[in-house]
């Protein structure tokens, strides 16, 4: 009998959403017990268990998602508890259907007589501790996840661009942040990190095109090391770019000051270039890839980030194959419709080529599969490797403040203003306001308040969901598509297991 576990390592540069999933209690909790459990490590815990479940009545824990994996494996999880996955051979898949209805140990000690009975209480030991099986008499509560305890801060260092991308929601100008007003806002941002007790600050140095404004960014990020120090907060920090253009000198200090990178990238060659055209209308793809490699050249991973079109759907196969070729850590992100790209409507997705087109997508995957997990990185706004129950920090822990000083709920909505950074508590503004863009929890949503994949998925980004319905609490435009594509990034995690990590063999 033989299980896989979910525990490979997580993809290190992963896109922070606003949640991190190397923090996530459930990650720590999965590493416990593949240490006390697998390698049999606490025998006192294990036997412990062994006379607790002897005593108890088992069943699947619910909703329990099943999927077969070629032919002769099965994918388990139970979606809205642990979250963790694990893979099962026949015999395993067996003993869990003995629990589909309330049962004993005893009694499937009995029925599997080919099985002896040491490896049917150690097998029933790992899916109750993994989520897959619950007692009837104490089933496993629903915990949704807790608070963040990271204020992320998005800086318009700029508004300058020398991209012009046909999907954008910036009016390009000149103007930038003055050296003043970045210091305030860092100081106000510190302000509600304190005020709201954070033990992270987490800065995104965005535009326009940050780069342009790069000895900027490190007197500001310099400033905003010595405040996380006076304070003694955490502080880590990414620079979003169009990778036009970075210097090698400058590579070099964002990699001494510990600065991630985040490159846009939207396809290989002509993909990329029609949606993310110089400011002259020629292509940008090559200045970019040539920007990727100079990073790579320096030791420096960027994290890409993928915006998802009708317009490049048909690339992402290619630009898939292209970034696991470099180890590069990516998110696929679903195009959102804005005030300055809504006449573009090629851009506009189609519910069955975007399944199509993924899926194609997923096929190379499969043919080049890494050996990180990507449960994270496929699905536009959902995260499969952590439960969380906002999709992200608007209203809550996010801010967004632009190059005046002015301090936004989201990026997208940068016009519409909160307050600035001249308040004592920005935040606190951000989450008392009842007019903008509405970060509601997932179980608050119509049409996602009974889905299986809520606690991965969340609704998809409110600002988007309110552009198409006019609503805040009701599921993402693009749920059909989120849900035929859940149990297709399952299955390459599943051969990511059986794959690469080693089975517990009992």
């Amino acid at each position: 009998m033989k299980l896989w576990l979910d525990m490979a390592p997580r993809n290190p540069g992963s896109i922070d959403q606003g949640h991190d999933c190397k923090d996530c209690p459930d990650d720590a909790f999965a590493t416990e017990l593949y240490t006390n459990l697998s390698r049999c490590t606490d025998h006192s815990q294990f036997e412990y268990l062994q006379k607790y479940l002897s005593m108890c009545t088992l069943q699947h824990a619910q909703p329990l998602f099943i999927q077969t994996f070629a032919k002769e494996y099965t994918l388990v999880c139970c979606t809205i508890g642990s979250g963790l996955i694990m893979l099962l051979d026949a015999e395993a898949f067996a003993l869990l259907q003995c629990f589909q209805y309330p049962t004993t140990l005893s009694e499937v000690i009995q029925r599997l007589d080919y099985l002896s009975a040491s490896q049917i209480e150690a097998a029933t030991i790992h899916l109750y501790h993994y989520g897959i099986l619950s007692n009837i008499h104490a089933p496993i509560q629903v915990q949704t996840p807790g608070a963040s305890d990271m204020l992320a801060a998005w800086l318009h260092v700029t508004n300058a661009c020398n991209l012009r991308c046909d999907y954008c929601y910036v009016a390009k100008s000149g103007e930038h942040m003055q050296e003043d007003t970045a210091r305030q806002a860092v100081d106000a941002i510190f302000r509600s990190a304190v005020k709201h007790r954070f033990k992270r600050v987490r800065l995104h140095y965005a535009g326009g095109e940050a780069s342009l404004q790069a000895n900027h960014v490190f007197e500001i990020h310099d400033y905003a090391l010595s405040q996380a120090q006076r304070h003694r907060l955490n502080l880590t920090a990414r620079m979003l770019s169009n990778g036009v253009y970075i210097a090698s000198h400058v590579i070099e200090q964002l990699r001494n000051r510990k600065i991630d990178v985040m490159i846009s990238l939207d396809g290989i060659g002509e993909y990329h270039d029609r949606q993310r055209p110089l400011a002259g209308g020629r292509g940008s793809f090559t200045r970019v890839d040539r920007t990727i490699s100079r990073l790579l050249e320096h030791g420096v991973f960027p994290s890409i980030s993928v915006t998802v079109s009708s317009r490049n759907l048909v690339g992402i196969p290619m630009l898939v194959r292209y970034l696991i070729e470099r180890n590069l850590p990516f998110s696929l992100n679903y195009y959102r419709e804005n005030n300055l790209s809504v006449h573009h409507a090629d851009l506009h997705l189609d519910e069955e080529r975007m399944i199509v087109g993924m899926r194609e997508a997923f096929a190379v995957i499969a043919e080049h599969l890494p050996r990180y997990s990507l449960l994270n990185s496929l699905i536009d706004k959902a995260n499969l490797q952590s439960k969380h129950n906002h999709t992200c920090g608007v209203g809550h822990n996010y801010m967004a403040i632009s190059q005046r000083g002015e301090v936004a709920k989201c990026h997208m909505e940068m016009k519409r203003t909160v307050t600035t950074v001249a308040e004592d508590d920005p935040l606190q503004f951000i989450r008392d306001d009842r007019e903008g863009v509405q970060g509601l929890s997932v179980d608050e949503k119509e049409g996602c308040r009974d889905c299986i994949w809520r606690y991965w998925c969340t609704g998809g980004c409110p600002a988007l969901t309110y552009r198409m319905t006019g609503r805040y609490d009701i599921q993402s435009p693009n749920c059909h598509i989120y849900q035929a594509l859940f149990p297709d990034v399952l299955q390459l995690e599943a051969l990511r297991l059986l794959t690469y990590t080693t089975p517990i063999i009992l």
